[in-house]
C-alpha cells in the first residue's frame, strides 16, 4: 500500500539529528470533482480532515476505506480501530489507525473535538470555502479576547464561527463552548444561559456574573456568544466577564459591534461571486465560493445535479443576484429538487417568496431569506425603520448629499446620524467609489425586504419621486460636461449612478411623468453612447416617447427624439434614425427655429451618408451650413464642414475631405472643443489614410484612440481601432489586424456599436477573412479574448 510505503521509506531516511520529518496521512474513499485544477468536495474536504486528525508518521483511515481493503491487507499491516470521533465540521467519524509492523503504532490521542472539553455542536453538511476569512479571524482571535463577527441575516456568522472555534480549538486547554442567545432578550439572562453550557450548576444565593467569574477565572476557555443582537444591553454582562476572567476569550455573533472596550470586530462579507461576463465557463466560476456552495447544497438535494455549460450562466446569475449570501444560495439551492438553475433564475423577481423551506431543525429565521431579514428588522426603533425603508429607493448605494435630499422629508431624525445607526447594525454598507466620497449601500436581497416596508407604509410614490428629480436634476447638469476634455469624471460618476438613473427613469415611464422620463433621457443619450448602452438607452427612450401624452412637452419632445435619433444612428439604424429626425425637422421647421433647423438638417445628413444616397445628404448638409453662417454659429458652420468632410471621403474625394475636415478642426480646437476635435482627427485620418499617406494616418488615429481611453468612450474606440485593423493590413501585417479584429468584434457585440460597416465598405475590407484565414485564425481569436486595456495597448504600440 502506497501509505504504508511512504512511512517506511521516511522512517528508513537517515535524517540529521533533530531534523526527522515525519508525516500525518489521512485515507479516505469518495468523489473529488475536478475544478480550476485541483480536486473538491465533500470526500475530499473529509480526507483532509482525517489527515489533520493524526499525528506525524500516523496513517488514519476511514471507516468507508476500512471495509473497503480490511480483507486485502498485505502481511505486516493491519487496521486497530480508534472508535468514532468529531472531525472540525463534520459529521462523527469512525477512523481506524493503519499498524505497519517495524513503524512507530502508539500516538497520542488524536486532534478531534473530542480530545477538547467542548459543546460544539455536530454539523451536518460541510463547511464550503470562507479560507481567506477563516485566515483573518483567526489572526484577529489568537491576539484579541473579545472578537465579535457582525454582519446582516443570511450572511452566515454562526457557522464561520462554529469553524472558527474548531479550529482554534487546540489553543483553549479548557474548553470551547457554544452559547445559542438566539431566545434571550434580556442581559439578566445571559451569564445564566453561559453557566448552562459551560456546565455550572445554579446553586442559588450568588450573583450569577460573580459566580461565572469565579468558575471560569484563569481557565483558558472560548465563549462562542452567538445571536447576541437581539439582547438589550449585553455589553456590560461580556464585559464584565472578560475583566473578571483572565483566561476568558469571547467569540460573539451580532448584526452590530457590542462597543466593548478591547472589542475586535470583523465584518463577515458575502461570499465571492463571478464576473458575468465569463459566466458560462462552468470551470471557471466552480473556483467562487459562491458557486461551490450552490452546487454543493444542490448536489444533496439532487445527487445527479452537475455545473455545466448550459446551467453556469444561470448559476452564476443565481449567484450574484442573491448577494453571494450563504443562507439565500441554500435556499436557492435547495430548490433544485424541483426547479432548474434556469427555472429558480426566473423565478428571482420575486426572492423573498422563492428562498424559503429551509432545513427544519434551523431557526424559523433561517428557514426563509424574508426570516432572516425580518429578524433584524424588528430589533430597529421606528426612526431607523422608516430611514431604512426610505432608503430601498435607492438602487446601487447613494452619496450622503442623495440620502439627505431623498430621504429626509418627513423623517424625525437626523439622517448622518440613521446612517450610521444603520452601518452599525449590518443593514447599510459603506463602499469604496473611485473618487473617494463615501457611498452606502444595501445588499440588493435586503432592499426587496426595505422596499416592501415603503411600499406597505404609502410613502413610496412620494420617495420616488424626489429620488427621480434628484437625478434628473444630475442628468441634465451633467450633460453639458460631457462633450468637454475633462468628461471622464462625468462619465464615471453617471456610471457610478447609472442604476439609480435607470430606476429614475423607470418610475417615469408611465404617461403621468412623461415630461420627466423626457428629460432625463435626452440628458443620457451621449453617457449611453459613449459607454456602450446603445441598446438599453433607445430601448428606453422608446418606451417614453411612445405615450401620446409626450405631445404636450414639445420641447422635452424635442430633445428626446434628437436622443433617440442619436442612439438609432450609432447602432447602425439608419432607417429608425431617420424617422426620429425627420419628426424633430418638422417640428422645427413649423416653430420656425433657424438654428434647429440647421440642426436637424445636420443630423439627418448623416443617415443618408451612411445609406448611399449621396445627393441628398449633401443637400441636407450644405442647407445645414448655410443656415448655421446665417445665424452666426461658428460651432455649427465647422460641425456641418465635418459632416461634408465625410461624405468627401465616403465618395471617394479624399482631398476634399482632408481640406473640409481640417478646416472644421481648427475651429473645434480654437474654442476647446475636445469631442469634436478627436471626431474631426478621426475622419481626418480616415481620409488621409485613403490618400496613401499611411504614417500621418497612423499618427492621427493615435491621438484619437488615446483620447477615447482617456474617458473611456467605448463606442469611440471601438471605431478608431477597426480603423487600425484596416490601416496594419494595408501595412502588411495581417497577425496584427486579426489581433485588433478580433477585439473589435467582441467589443461590437458588447456596446452595439454599428457603424463600422459602411466605413468598411469605403476601405474594402472586410474581417471575416481574417476571422477564418489559416494564417489569421488564431491572431483573431486571441484578439477576441483580450481585455480593453490589453487591446488598446496592443493597437497603440509601435509595429
Amino acid at each position: 500500500m502506497a501509505a504504508a510505503d511512504a512511512q517506511r521509506r521516511l522512517a528508513s531516511e537517515p535524517w540529521e539529528p533533530e531534523a526527522e520529518i515525519r508525516v500525518r496521512m489521512g485515507i479516505h474513499s469518495g468523489e473529488g470533482i475536478l475544478a480550476d485544477g485541483s480536486y473538491v468536495g465533500n470526500d475530499v474536504n473529509r480526507a483532509a480532515r482525517i489527515a489533520a486528525a493524526g499525528h506525524g508518521g500516523q496513517i488514519l483511515v476511514s471507516e468507508t476505506t476500512s471495509a473497503l481493503v480490511t480483507d486485502t491487507l498485505p502481511t505486516g499491516v493491519s487496521l486497530r480501530s480508534l472508535g468514532e470521533h468529531r472531525l472540525k465540521d463534520m459529521r462523527p467519524e469512525r477512523l481506524c489507525q493503519l499498524v505497519v509492523e517495524g513503524l512507530p503504532a502508539d500516538f497520542p490521542m488524536i486532534r478531534s473535538l473530542d480530545a477538547a472539553r467542548n459543546n460544539l455542536p455536530t454539523q451536518l453538511t460541510s463547511f464550503v470555502g470562507r479560507e481567506a476569512e477563516l485566515a483573518e479571524a483567526g489572526a484577529l482571535l489568537s491576539k484579541a479576547r473579545l472578537l465579535t463577527l457582525t454582519g446582516p441575516g443570511g450572511t452566515g456568522k454562526t457557522r464561520l464561527s462554529l469553524e472558527l472555534a474548531a479550529r482554534a480549538a487546540d489553543g483553549f486547554r479548557d474548553g470551547v463552548y457554544f452559547v445559542p442567545l438566539e431566545p434571550i432578550t434580556e442581559a439578566s439572562l445571559v451569564p445564566g444561559t453561559i453557566a448552562q453550557a459551560v456546565g455550572l450548576v445554579d446553586r442559588g444565593g450568588q450573583d450569577p456574573v460573580a459566580r461565572l467569574i469565579d468558575h471560569l477565572g484563569a481557565r483558558r476557555i472560548l465563549l462562542v456568544l452567538d445571536n447576541l443582537e437581539q439582547v438589550s444591553g449585553p455589553a456590560r454582562v461580556v464585559g464584565e466577564l472578560l475583566a473578571g476572567a483572565a483566561g476568558l476569550t469571547v467569540l460573539a455573533t451580532s448584526r452590530a459591534a457590542l462597543h466593548v472596550h478591547g472589542e475586535v470586530e470583523y465584518p463577515v462579507p458575502p461570499l465571492g461571486v463571478p464576473d458575468r461576463r465569463g459566466a458560462a465557463d462552468p470551470d471557471g466560476i466552480a473556483r467562487y465560493e459562491s458557486v461551490a456552495l450552490f452546487v454543493e447544497r444542490a448536489t444533496a438535494a439532487r445527487p445527479a445535479f452537475r455545473l455545466t455549460s448550459e446551467n453556469a450562466s444561470a448559476v452564476a446569475e443565481i449567484c450574484n443576484r442573491l448577494d453571494g449570501l450563504p443562507l439565500a444560495i441554500e435556499l436557492a439551492a435547495a430548490r433544485i429538487k424541483l426547479l432548474s438553475p434556469q427555472a429558480i433564475l426566473s423565478r428571482l423577481e420575486n426572492r423573498l417568496s422563492l428562498l424559503s423551506g429551509g432545513a427544519a431543525d434551523l431557526p424559523a429565521r433561517q428557514q426563509t431569506l424574508r426570516g432572516a431579514i425580518a429578524w433584524s428588522y424588528d430589533l430597529l426603533d421606528e426612526a431607523d425603520r422608516a430611514l431604512f425603508a426610505t432608503l430601498s429607493v435607492f438602487v446601487g448605494g447613494a452619496t450622503l448629499d442623495a440620502i439627505e435630499a431623498v430621504c429626509r422629508p418627513g423623517l424625525d431624525r437626523d439622517v448622518l446620524d440613521g446612517v450610521a445607526s444603520l452601518v452599525d447594525k449590518s443593514l447599510l454598507r459603506q463602499i469604496d467609489a473611485p473618487d473617494g466620497e463615501p457611498r452606502f449601500a444595501m445588499l440588493e436581497t435586503i432592499r426587496d425586504y426595505a422596499t416592501e416596508q415603503l411600499d406597505a407604509e404609502g410613502r413610496g410614490d412620494a420617495v420616488r419621486e424626489r429620488h427621480a428629480a434628484w437625478f434628473l436634476e444630475l442628468a441634465e447638469s451633467s450633460a453639458g460636461r460631457l462633450l468637454t476634455a475633462d468628461n471622464r469624471e462625468t462619465l464615471d460618476r453617471l456610471e457610478l449612478e447609472h442604476d439609480n438613473l435607470r430606476a429614475a427613469l423607470a418610475w417615469a415611464t408611465t404617461p403621468e411623468r412623461a415630461s420627466t422620463g423626457l428629460r432625463i433621457g435626452a440628458s443620457l443619450w451621449r453617457f449611453w453612447q459613449m459607454r456602450g448602452y446603445l441598446t438599453e438607452g433607445l430601448t428606453r427612450l422608446q418606451a417614453v416617447l411612445a405615450f401620446p401624452e409626450c405631445m404636450d412637452f414639445e420641447d422635452e419632445r424635442l430633445g428626446a427624439l434628437d436622443a433617440a435619433g442619436g442612439l438609432a444612428y450609432w447602432q447602425g439604424d439608419h432607417v429608425t434614425s431617420r424617422v426620429y429626425y425627420a419628426e424633430a425637422l418638422e417640428t422645427r421647421r413649423r416653430r420656425g427655429d433657424a438654428g434647429g433647423i440647421a440642426e436637424s438638417l445636420y443630423n439627418l445628413s448623416f443617415q443618408y451618408t451612411f445609406t448611399g444616397e449621396y445627393d441628398e445628404a449633401r443637400a441636407l448638409a450644405e442647407e445645414a451650413l448655410a443656415l448655421f453662417e446665417s445665424v452666426g454659429d461658428a460651432m455649427g458652420v465647422a460641425r456641418a464642414r465635418w459632416a461634408l468632410a465625410n461624405l468627401a471621403y465616403t465618395t471617394g474625394r479624399y482631398r476634399d475631405a482632408r481640406d473640409l475636415a481640417g478646416q472644421a478642426l481648427v475651429t473645434f480646437e480654437a474654442v476647446g472643443d475636445s469631442f469634436m476635435t478627436t471626431w474631426a482627427s478621426f475622419t481626418l485620418g480616415i481620409a488621409t489614410m485613403l490618400d496613401g499617406e499611411m504614417d500621418e494616418a497612423r499618427r492621427l488615429f493615435g491621438g484619437t484612440l488615446a483620447r477615447f481611453t482617456e474617458s473611456a468612450d467605448v463606442s469611440g474606440y471601438t471605431l478608431v481601432l477597426d480603423s487600425l485593423a484596416v490601416h496594419a493590413l494595408r501595412s502588411g501585417n495581417r497577425e496584427r489586424a486579426a489581433r485588433i479584429a478580433g477585439a473589435v468584434a467582441r467589443l461590437e457585440r458588447i456596446t452595439g456599436t454599428g457603424l463600422n460597416p459602411r466605413t468598411r465598405s469605403v476601405f474594402q475590407y472586410d474581417p471575416a477573412e481574417l476571422k477564418t484565414a489559416p494564417d489569421t485564425a488564431t491572431a483573431y481569436e486571441e484578439g477576441e479574448r483580450m481585455d480593453v486595456d490589453a487591446i488598446v495597448a496592443y493597437a497603440q504600440a509601435d509595429t
